[in-house]
């Protein structure tokens, strides 16, 4: 079960590098894009970032209920031995 937790958690990892990447190299190459005020006069850049933050968030809690559930078949596995 271990594996199958470590490549999850890569693949979580990719999609938050690709998040990542896009808020920085938008900031490299184009921030007047990020000067856009789409929202209440808030910034793109601003609220990109707390979307980064929040699919953090959202990313470890999904890891976090996929491992705990095959940390627990393997925890009654090992109890039944």
């Amino acid at each position: 079960m271990g594996k199958k937790n470590s490549r999850f958690g890569l693949i979580l990892f990719f999609i938050y590098l690709v998040l990542y990447g896009g808020f920085v190299l938008l900031n490299a190459f184009a921030p007047q894009v990020m000067e856009i005020k789409p929202v209440a006069g808030v910034n793109l850049a601003i609220l990109y970032g707390f979307g980064l933050i929040l699919a953090a968030f959202v990313l470890a809690v999904i890891y976090g209920v996929v491992s705990r559930d095959g940390g627990e078949q393997s925890s009654s596995e090992a109890t039944k031995l």
